[in-house]
């Protein structure tokens, strides 16, 4: 961990000078939860207007993974908010990327848990049950397999095959 570092694990801009083989998303998500630094295994969901799956998978032991959530990039409505954030914490999650909005900001902030997503929109979403999980997905310049570790804080997210360090 270096000076910069901003929790367990390194600062996202010092694993990106020591592993140039990462991928870094482009800088279009906000900070929403209590905790801007977090990393860990992704587990991946991809769904248009409908959290159901979210929930789902927020109601399994999280093991310190973080879920990404691939909204297609959905301005209509929230899938993720103070509810299901509070799922996540209590099942072990370190933390959920969206793409697409949440909502209940105020109360996101609250929680010890990382949240990163597009923008916030007070609408719930539909639940209709309909989505996909454990698949690769594509969003904001990076490819995201099940599995693949995911590094976020306050400068950037980013995606690598494998867990990173420095020496």
């Amino acid at each position: 961990m270096t000076a910069s570092s901003p929790g367990p694990f390194p600062a996202t801009t010092d694993l990106s000078d020591r592993h140039p083989q990462v991928q870094i998303a482009a800088p279009v998500f906000r900070d929403f939860g209590g905790r801007v630094a977090f990393a860990g295994p992704a587990f991946t969901v991809r769904v248009f207007e409908d959290n159901t799956p979210v929930r789902a998978a927020l109601e399994t032991p999280g093991q310190g993974r973080v879920l990404v959530v691939d909204g297609g990039a959905s301005l209509n409505c929230a899938l993720l908010g103070d509810v299901l954030g509070t799922l996540a914490v209590r099942n072990g999650w370190a933390g959920v990327v969206v793409n697409g909005c949440v909502r209940d900001s105020v109360a996101l902030t609250s929680l010890p848990l990382g949240v990163k997503a597009l923008a916030t929109h007070p609408r719930r979403s539909g639940k209709g049950d309909s989505g996909e999980q454990d698949i690769s997905l594509m969003f904001a310049g990076v490819s995201i397999e099940p599995g693949n570790w995911i590094y976020a804080d306050a400068d950037g997210l980013l995606v690598s095959s494998e867990a990173l360090s420095l020496p």
